[in-house]
């Protein structure tokens, strides 16, 4: 097996065994076993668990920064709905069967104190997101602190659908969302 080929099937296995049981409950003998890589690859790969761990989240990091940046682009013509279409996008993510809440936010609630990397890796990804959420109150000429109250919905939402198993927080945070939006833009 080639190292591309190990490397993706590495990822991959990582992600979906994180998603299912979380980072500290799976060894890295359980993801050598499912991937299908031997052990010794997958340690000249990914010489410690933190560092699949991280690549992991920067993979995760990158890809949902581009569906959301997708999707806003695809549903939506101005920055008022590019913002709310971000928790279109969650509530569509929020229903998939596999969803079990926000990778980064369960990584840093079991690793965050003790891996600075992960803490960092986790506090980017929200960053990013916020910034985001910025582009879009910037360009409507809102006060900047909108884009840290959009922030604050997108990321309850998501705690709050990964613990109940429902989409609903999606819709309940646009809806507050939308509140936000109107006041801003009206004054």
């Amino acid at each position: 097996m080639d190292t591309e080929t190990a490397e993706l099937r590495l990822l991959e296995t990582a992600e979906t065994l994180f998603d299912e049981r979380g980072v500290q409950a799976v060894g890295m003998d359980a993801i050598r076993s499912e991937s299908g890589v031997s052990l010794k690859r997958l340690y000249q790969l990914y010489p410690s668990k933190d560092h699949l761990v991280w690549a992991v989240l920067k993979r995760r990091d990158a890809a949902v920064r581009e569906a959301i940046a997708a999707h806003g682009a695809t549903h939506a013509t101005t920055p008022y709905e590019r913002a709310l279409a971000v928790f279109d996008y969650l509530g569509g993510w929020f229903a998939d069967p596999a969803f079990r809440g926000c990778a980064f936010i369960n990584t840093f609630g079991e690793m965050g104190g003790i891996s600075t990397d992960i803490a960092a890796i986790a506090r980017g990804h929200k960053q990013a997101l916020r910034d985001y959420l910025a582009e879009q109150t910037d360009a409507l000429g809102a006060p900047p602190a909108l884009a840290d109250q959009l922030a604050l919905l997108v990321n309850g939402a998501m705690a709050v659908a990964g613990i109940n198993g429902t989409s609903e927080p999606a819709a309940q945070a646009k809806d507050a969302a939308r509140v936000l939006l109107d006041a801003a833009v009206s004054s």
